[in-house]
């Protein structure tokens, strides 16, 4: 296997570990509103994810900064094309990270009650929009063979792309609801108990739709064809787990999520960025790669670093596996 494709594997993994990650995260900031009937239910929520939400971020930023290195031509066109849309995405990032710290910083309920609203907004649209974003790499954008954008908007929002972001935000808001369920007791969990059997369906229905279309859309190769397969798998463990086995429905609602992500990058190699406008221009992972010596470096920083990262992601979740409850724990307790 060639550095350019052994990177572009790494890529779709950090993209795909971070909606598997960030997913849940998602999911509680835009549900702890309709979770809990007291602020006091909101915080728990909230506090379920309070040691993990920013670590889960990172894997954002590595999979930006490693397409930015490794595929220098692929990171150019994308994200210049995605200009005004990556505009709304860090204001959404950072309305969501400020509202985390922000809402504890008065008792009054419309400072809690702005900043939670802002959270629920934050967190609705980032995964919505990186989604469409995502989507649009198999759809294609319009770009000449110099890399420029040569559409308005409107082109961002193409048909697969919105319904890639539409689904990405079902799984989350699933995914989230799973996490609770696993992460809380009490009115929160009972709470998302309920909303996990109503967001079942349309986040199982719209999984299997993405899938299926991104299946027609790729080269269908048997990886493209194993994971629809896995993702169809998942979506159907979600709708018969969702209520009933809370380890079972979170396995479900994240395989289904990494599945539809690896899903699209499967059916986007060779390829790593489709011009609808001109299919000569279109940029691929041999044609898009940085030099080989760049790419030797950073696989032996990647190499190193990256088992630190897991392992680290791995304990913190190791200690802060306990569910988080509105009940004080009293001195001399550990339940």
């Amino acid at each position: 296997m060639s550095l350019p494709v052994v990177w572009f594997t790494i890529v779709a993994v950090f993209w795909t570990g971070f909606f598997v990650l960030e997913g849940f995260d998602f999911g509680v900031g835009a549900l702890h509103r309709f979770v809990g009937r007291t602020d006091l239910d909101r915080r728990v929520a909230i506090n379920a994810i309070g040691p993990v939400w920013d670590g889960n971020e990172v894997w954002l930023i590595v999979a930006g900064a490693s397409m930015f290195a490794a595929f220098p031509a692929w990171y150019a066109t994308w994200f210049s094309a995605l200009y005004l849309a990556l505009v709304l995405i860090l204001v959404a990032l950072i309305v969501r990270g400020v509202s985390f710290e922000f809402r504890g910083k008065s008792p009054g309920s419309r400072w809690r009650g702005t900043w939670s609203t802002t959270l629920t907004v934050g967190s609705v649209l980032a995964p919505l929009l990186i989604g469409v974003g995502l989507g649009d790499l198999l759809a294609g954008l319009p770009f000449d063979a110099n890399g420029a954008f040569t559409g308005s908007f409107v082109d961002l929002l193409t048909p697969f792309g919105l319904v890639v972001g539409v689904t990405l935000l079902a799984l989350c808001l699933a995914h989230g609801a799973t996490f609770l369920s696993l992460r809380t007791d009490g009115q929160v969990r009972d709470s998302a108990h309920a909303l996990l059997r109503v967001l079942r369906w349309p986040a199982a229905l719209l999984a299997v739709g993405a899938a299926a279309w991104t299946f027609a859309l790729s080269g269908q190769s048997p990886l493209s064809y194993a994971l629809l397969v896995v993702a169809i798998a998942g979506a159907l463990a979600l709708w018969r787990y969702a209520g009933r086995h809370e380890g079972a429905a979170f396995a479900a609602t994240a395989v289904t999520i990494g599945a539809t992500v690896a899903g699209l990058f499967a059916g986007l190699y060779p390829n790593v960025l489709v011009s609808s406008s001109d299919a000569a221009a279109t940029l691929t992972v041999a044609g898009a790669a940085s030099g080989d010596y760049a790419l030797h470096v950073m696989t032996v920083a990647a190499a190193v670093l990256f088992p630190v990262v897991l392992i680290y992601q791995g304990w913190t979740y190791r200690v802060f596996r306990a569910r988080v409850t509105a009940t004080p724990v009293l001195p001399g307790r550990s339940d």
